[in-house]
């Protein structure tokens, strides 16, 4: 019955090519697309929908409260004498949740109904929010407990996003194969690490994207200490370490990978091209870091506000409120040009030294151990910044980082930084109590 069936279906609209599963077709599901997800996920999806639609109207009456409350001239009481950036956050925040809760109904539909594809997607997207909505959440609130719904949530959506779907995961299990089999053959041609296509320099997958950054974090922070010794304060040592453990300017790592994927492909265009792009990148890139610092944690690390080029203001440094400027754009412009010219072939062949039994493992290895640096990090900032801003330590959490990683420990690590408590987004700062 089931092969006749098939049979007939493969005569309709969608023909039988012989091929394995649904032809390659995602509108031909398969017999695992059509199996009903079980019964524990759908349950998950029931309590997705249900947070959703309880959301819904919570959110209806928060903007209608304010539509209210600026309708009948209260705008005073909710923004004060102009629009200030706790109340645009919170905007962006309650405007972002809106949009999540009704892609939670949609995504928990598709799981109770068993729309695998449909749900995988979904996931996908949700996914994208909700690291949206924690970044948001530390700029308004720190970090603290209420980053742990949503850290779950995360969780949950990224090891659903690829398993829901049998296809996809079906998918990705022959793809790492064929990974596996295109990486051994190409490090017997000596083509390890290279894009195979012709289309890139690089391969841009995780291993080597995550050895870009950890190489740049380390030569970044060389760069930065001795700019710094010769140009700046010559003569004068100063700590530039972005992390609170080893010697990592994280800033450089994450500008060394985003100038990989973007200059991947013009690796063999003219160098001016390649300086053009590295300079927007890098400085867009170095603004929206500073940016996020500072109305995260109040932290300023670095500002060109009183830059000038010869008997002019800086342009760069107006526009972008001194956290790029138009000097460091052009070193970002040199850096990209070195990098994706000189640096990166040379990076390639030192990754590849590393033991092909050790490559997954001692990655793995390696990223938990900056993983765990990044988030302590972030919590030390988060309390430097209530110390800063008078709020006593009230959980075990923030006694460990008061009695271990005090403020005289902090101005020592974060040499180049200083915390200013009232020019954050925080609705802990001290400017809410004015």
């Amino acid at each position: 019955m089931t092969s006749s069936t098939s049979a007939a279906a493969g005569t309709a609209s969608n023909p039988d090519y012989d091929l394995p599963g649904n032809d390659l077709d995602p509108n031909n599901l398969t017999a695992e697309q059509r199996k009903t997800i079980p019964l524990i996920i759908r349950v998950y999806g029931a309590l997705c929908a249900l947070d959703g639609i309880i959301a819904l109207p919570l959110m209806g009456a928060y903007f209608g409260i304010i539509l209210y409350r600026l309708a009948i001239g209260q705008e005073s009481a909710l923004i004060g004498s102009d629009l200030t950036l706790t109340f645009t956050m919170t905007a962006i925040g309650s405007v972002l949740t809106f949009i999540s809760s009704v892609a939670l109904i949609i995504f928990g539909w598709t799981l109770l109904k068993s729309y695998r594809r449909d749900a995988g997607l979904w996931a996908y997207a949700l996914i994208v929010m909700t690291v949206g909505q924690i970044l948001i959440d530390v700029m308004l609130q720190g970090i603290g407990v209420h980053l742990i719904r949503p850290a779950i949530q995360l969780a949950i959506l990224t090891g659903l996003s690829p398993t829901i779907d049998p296809t996809l995961r079906e998918e990705r299990e022959l793809q790492r194969h064929l990974r596996d089999l295109e990486d051994r053959v190409a490090a017997a041609g000596g083509m390890l690490g290279r894009d195979l296509t012709g289309e890139g320099y690089i391969k841009l997958n995780f291993f080597n994207l995550f050895w870009v950054f950890m190489v740049c974090c380390v030569l970044g922070l060389i760069i930065e200490v001795i700019f710094h010794m010769v140009y700046v304060e010559p003569g004068v040592y100063q700590d530039r370490a972005g992390l609170l453990f080893g010697p990592f300017s994280p800033i450089y790592g994450f500008g060394a990978v985003l100038l990989t994927i973007a200059l991947n492909r013009f690796y063999k265009k003219s160098f001016v091209i390649i300086f053009l792009v590295s300079a927007v990148i890098g400085g867009v890139f170095e603004a929206a870091v500073s940016w996020w610092m500072q109305t995260s944690f109040g932290a300023i690390a670095w500002s060109y506000s009183y830059e000038l080029l010869p008997g002019v203001p800086d342009p760069m440094a107006i526009l972008f409120a001194g956290r790029t400027s138009t000097p460091f754009m052009l070193m970002w412009g040199t850096l990209g040009l070195f990098w994706i010219k000189l640096c990166l072939p040379r990076l390639l062949k030192l990754i590849n030294l590393i033991p092909w039994k050790m490559r997954y493992s001692l990655t793995t290895v390696v990223a938990a151990l900056m993983l765990t640096n990044g988030v302590m990090t972030l919590q030390a900032l988060d309390c430097w910044f209530c110390r800063e801003s008078g709020i006593a330590p009230s959980s075990p959490v923030e006694e460990f980082y008061a009695e271990h990683f005090d403020n005289a420990y902090m101005e020592h690590r974060f040499q180049s930084m200083t915390i200013h408590p009232k020019t954050s987004s925080r609705v802990d700062s001290p400017k809410t109590e004015a």
